[in-house]
């Protein structure tokens, strides 16, 4: 089959690694454009243009697919089939409808559950104990078309968003290749999405960072782990930002004082709403490098009775 491959993160490559492993003719390769990045803003290439390239790969990068743009590239490569994974574009409907067999999506949640832009974020911030891939046939909607298949995981009550998405990456690549089989042998059977269950989340910002105290401590550790590490999850501590890059639930009990510091031998709780605890198990405050609670508490100073975000 021939098929144009349509993705721009970290996430994607395993898909793309995939289809370069296969027996089918990869005609080209989509991603956004080149972006500036870091401190020097050296202009850089997304990850899915390094892996086609290793490949030797046709790559595309337009601005946009509207206009016409996008169906111009695709008549002049003439792909089966179109397999899009985070690409972070919308494909308009003369791209959907070009190819024999459409396009397809690989999207990192059980769908209809967490339509959108950040899934997996969603499902670890929400303290999900199970999420998936989703292969689905693309139409006009976000994340609305017809299910060609779904794969299942676990989500341990400690895992990261950043764990989950090596779980999930090659999960997606394996569903994607089935699917692609399935249409192949014209044995795949679509089922429609169950809109009394769909959900819809966005982008995540920075300004979703700062930790509420007078939260349980489950929602907050499940805020740690489910914004790790972008954009991540914070507080104050005498006025200055201190980073939570990674917690564990505590039995240790509260004392009513949501965000006081409990020091107890170089461990390093805090009072949450529900008159529980969290412990803190890797932080980093402004102007210092991320270490260990208890290397932490070696080298700052932290009075009885302090309390974090004010």
């Amino acid at each position: 089959m021939r098929i144009a491959f349509m993705g721009t993160p970290d996430f994607s490559v395993d898909c793309l690694k995939a289809l370069a492993e296969s027996e089918h003719e990869i005609v080209g390769v989509f991603c956004q454009p080149d972006k500036p990045v870091g401190r020097k803003q050296e202009l850089t290439p997304p990850d899915v243009k390094v892996e086609a390239l290793r490949h030797g790969y046709e790559v595309f990068q337009p601005v946009s697919l509207r206009g016409g743009k996008g169906v111009e590239i695709l008549e002049k490569i003439n792909p089966d089939l179109v397999v899009v994974v985070a690409y972070g574009k919308i494909l308009p409907d003369d791209c959907l409808n070009y190819p024999k067999y459409g396009c397809i999506n690989v999207h990192a949640s059980i769908l209809p559950k967490y339509r959108g832009a950040s899934p997996i974020h969603y499902a670890v911030l929400n303290g999900d104990s199970e999420t998936g891939v989703t292969v689905q046939q693309m139409d006009s909607g976000v994340d609305t078309g017809d299910i060609l298949g779904i794969k299942k995981c676990a989500i341990g009550e400690n895992d990261t968003t950043e764990r989950m998405y090596e779980v999930l990456a090659p999960l997606g690549a394996e569903l994607l290749m089935e699917t692609i089989d399935l249409i192949e042998k014209g044995e795949i059977t679509p089922v429609k999405q169950d809109e009394t269950l769909a959900s819809k989340v966005g982008l995540l910002t920075r300004d979703m960072s700062s930790v509420d105290w007078t939260r349980s401590a489950r929602e907050i550790h499940n805020k740690i782990r489910g914004l790790y590490s972008w954009p991540g999850a914070s507080t104050t501590l005498n006025g200055k930002t201190l980073k939570l890059h990674s917690s564990v639930l505590s039995n240790e009990k509260g004392n009513n004082n949501p965000g006081e510091v409990i020091l107890e031998k170089g461990r390093l709780f805090v009072c949450c709403g529900d008159n529980s605890c969290i412990e803190l198990k890797t932080v980093q405050l402004e102007g210092k490098k991320r270490m260990d609670a208890q290397s932490f508490l070696n080298g700052c100073k932290i009075e009885k009775g302090t309390v974090l975000g004010k």
